[in-house]
Formats: C-alpha cells, sequence, structure tokens
C-alpha cells in the first residue's frame, strides 16, 4: 500500500512545485523582460499618479473629446462590473430602449436603445436626422471596457472635436491616424481607434 501511495504523493507534490509555483514564475519572468508594460496592465501615468489604462476605456461626454461606444458595465466602463447587455438582436429593449417610468423612482427602469443611441449621436456631431451612422456608435461591447472605436466612428467626430477645440480639422485627423491600430498581423479583426490615448493626445496637442 505505501509502496503505491509514495509516488502518487510524490507525484502530487512535483506537479503542484512544477505548475504551481515554476512555470507561473517563468512565464511572469518573460512577460516583464519582453513585455513589460502590457504585463503590468499597460497603465498611463500622469507623473506619479495613475490616470487609466490603454486597454480600459473611459467615459468621456465633454465636445471637444471623443466619445467612445455605449458601456453597460455599471454605470459605465466600471472594470469591477464588466458585461454586456445579454439582450439578443431581435429584442425590442435593445433597439428601442425603455423609457423612465414616472411612477416609479427605479432608476434601473431607464435603458436608451440603438434608436436612442443613435439619436444622441447624430445630435452630437451635427449630422443629418436620417444619416447612417457605425454600429459601435449605438452598440456596447461584450466587457462593457473596450477602448476602442471604429475608424468611421472617429471621423465622423473630428469636425465636432476641431470645432470645440478651435483646432484645424486636419491637426486632428492626423492624430486618430496616430491612435489608430491596424489589423493584427495585417489579416486579423478591423482597424480601430483608442479613444483614451487620442484624447490624451488631444490634450497634449492644446
Amino acid at each position: 500500500m505505501l509502496q503505491q501511495l509514495r509516488p502518487a504523493l510524490m507525484s502530487v507534490l512535483a506537479f503542484t512545485i512544477i505548475t504551481g509555483g515554476i512555470f507561473p514564475l517563468v512565464i511572469w519572468g518573460i512577460g516583464q523582460a519582453a513585455f513589460n508594460k502590457q504585463a503590468n496592465g499597460s497603465l498611463v501615468r500622469n507623473g506619479d499618479t495613475v490616470i487609466g489604462s490603454e486597454l480600459i476605456g473611459q467615459t468621456f461626454t465633454k465636445p471637444e473629446y471623443f466619445h467612445g461606444r455605449p458601456s453597460a458595465a455599471g454605470g459605465g466602463y466600471d472594470a469591477a462590473a464588466s458585461s454586456g447587455t445579454n439582450l439578443g438582436p431581435t429584442s425590442d429593449k435593445l433597439i428601442n430602449g425603455i423609457a423612465d417610468d414616472p411612477a416609479t423612482k427605479d432608476a434601473d427602469e431607464s435603458y436608451s436603445g440603438v434608436k436612442q443611441n443613435a439619436e444622441t449621436y447624430r445630435a452630437e456631431n451635427g449630422l443629418a436626422a436620417d444619416a447612417p451612422v457605425p454600429a459601435d456608435a449605438v452598440t456596447r461591447s461584450a466587457s462593457g471596457l473596450d477602448p476602442h472605436i471604429s475608424p468611421e466612428n472617429a471621423d465622423l467626430q473630428v469636425a465636432r472635436v476641431a470645432k470645440a477645440r478651435n483646432l484645424d480639422v486636419d491637426t486632428v485627423k492626423k492624430l486618430v491616424a496616430d491612435n489608430t491600430r491596424g489589423r493584427d498581423a495585417g489579416i486579423l479583426g478591423e482597424p480601430v481607434v483608442n479613444v483614451f490615448t487620442l484624447n490624451r493626445a488631444l490634450d497634449a496637442a492644446k
């Protein structure tokens, strides 16, 4: 019995040390040496203060900033409540939203659907009432934390941002291009614009 138990216990101990200690330390070391910024959260600092991460979006509402896509994470871009809406494409709530019920005080009743988001987006950016808008401008991401928007979304916001900042349109377009990431490996995914780093660049340009 002991002869059979000893190899089993030794195997458990050995694999615990290898997979629970040595392997994580090796991966951690490689990450710190080769991908230090990414391994530590791609944090952005202002002096000694962490003001955000390139991987997590933030809420921007002022006209002088580019706006990210809507978020269903908590009150918006809440990293402690990452989630999507789980609403299907035929959901009436997703499309038409839910208005506040004046007879109640339930804050959760109000929900802006694609229709309301599109109307708000067009009004903010001076677009015609029937102008098509990018899907990412009116729908929430699966995580609720996506810091990216499509280049098409950014292009429609350029005029508003340039006017609010009294900047030349071409200058703002150049900043958009500088903060646009192409397809991974040239073929995977779609080009995206990081709203957080773009707005940081705008503030630096000012």
